[in-house]
């Protein structure tokens, strides 16, 4: 007697599937045939890209490419192994210590991956005696950090000091951490992190900043939130970046005191028992880091494309968020008129990707514009007429 798969189970998983679409809320995946750049290649249509988080150009860079291939000529591909067996290569080191420089911190740990540096840094610091504070804006990763820790978890409102201090106050734990973005990926803001770190410091907790959109972007000299504010390890002990954005290449990164690092390196998950990022992005992410401290002309450009952006998002009417970072979303508000209008701009040559729910809470679906330092002031201004075409077809925004 034979017997059947039981496919229940995939039933009501393609009935939720159905459900989804029938809600405007399904996702599916683009197939890019160019590099990250503003003139794409997408799903064989040529399209003027808005959507990428390639803040300062560098992705496609012919340095940060050439680096890459002369170290996988030297270093061959994969890492091969963890760091912790034999996967840590020269390149990998020589990151970490430019990095640590860069960020005025003691030591730095690289990471394969933004998620898993922040679901690492959180679980190895953090066990059911804890307690964990976080936005309730914040990345997906940071929560499902302070969920997988097991520490007791608390969200505070969002960029709320007084929220959190209420919150900090009703704790008696052993171990506290306070855990936000520096520039919140979907809304562009930044947190308070001044008001955070002093509050953080009365209260005896630690803080961890998850800057992965604003390093490369602010500071003088690219270094992010950190920079920008002037906080030094004491204040900011925990500081986290990703390199797949500002920096243009792949990874993550966690910089503060030996002390942190050393913890990570025993206790992170992710980190131990993952194979190392290959040796050849890691050489040319320190090119990458070159060209973001020498090349302050970048950041500059993309300031300008910025303000010009907003002041004609603002004369068409559309609902800007207050941000002054790349990242530029147009609220909408009803899921379905977020994914009507970001098909008509991939109809006028544009694309601009429309966030829905669950990534943002419900009655807050957007057009999630991205600048970068290689658009022109004439992509700009492509963007604004086709907004003005299909928000006025739309019924959306208007003077």
């Amino acid at each position: 007697m034979t017997h059947r798969p039981d496919r229940r189970g995939f039933d009501s998983l393609e009935q939720e599937l159905v459900e989804r679409e029938s809600q405007r809320l399904y996702r599916r995946r683009r197939l890019l045939q160019s590099p990250q750049q503003p003139a794409l290649h997408c799903d064989g249509r040529e399209l003027l890209g808005f959507c990428s988080n390639d803040y300062l150009g560098l992705a496609n860079h012919p340095r940060v490419v050439e680096s890459l291939q002369r170290a996988a000529s030297r270093y061959g591909v994969g890492g091969g192994a963890s760091h912790l067996v034999i996967g840590h290569s020269e390149p990998h080191h020589a990151l970490e210590e430019a990095l640590a420089a860069f960020t005025g911190r003691e030591r730095v740990l690289l990471f394969s991956s933004g998620y898993m540096a922040n679901t690492g840094v959180i679980t190895a610091l953090l066990d059911k005696r804890d307690a964990v504070f976080e936005d309730r804006l914040n990345h997906a990763s940071l929560i499902d950090g302070g969920l997988l820790s097991g520490a007791r978890f608390k969200r505070y409102l969002h960029n709320d000091v007084d929220s959190l201090r209420q919150r900090l106050n009703a704790s008696s734990v052993q171990r506290k951490l306070v855990v936000t973005d520096g520039v919140f990926s979907m809304d562009g803001d930044l947190a308070p992190l001044p008001e955070l770190a002093q509050l953080c410091q009365q209260q005896g907790a630690w803080l961890m900043v998850d800057d992965a959109h604003g390093f490369g972007v602010l500071g003088e000299t690219g270094g992010g939130c950190a920079e920008y504010f002037g906080l030094g390890s004491d204040q900011l002990p925990v500081l986290v970046g990703t390199l797949g954005k500002g920096f243009g290449t792949a990874g993550a990164f966690v910089a503060g005191s030996a002390t942190l690092i050393e913890t990570l390196i025993q206790q992170a998950r992710s980190y131990i028992y993952t194979t190392s990022m290959p040796p050849a992005v890691a050489a040319a992410t320190l090119e990458s880091l070159q060209l973001l401290k020498e090349e302050g002309w970048r950041r500059t450009h993309l300031a300008q494309l910025i303000a010009r952006f907003r002041a004609g998002a603002l004369a068409l009417g559309l609902r800007l968020m207050d941000s002054t970072t790349p990242i530029q979303p147009i609220l909408v508000g009803d899921a379905g008129q977020a994914l009507a209008l970001s098909q008509r701009l991939e109809t006028a040559g544009v694309l601009v990707s429309a966030i829905r729910p669950p990534t943002v809470p419900r009655g807050t679906a957007r057009l999630r514009v991205t600048l970068s330092a290689s658009h022109s002031e004439q992509d700009v201004d492509r963007l604004l007429e086709a907004l003005a075409k299909v928000t006025k077809e739309q019924g959306v925004g208007g003077e």
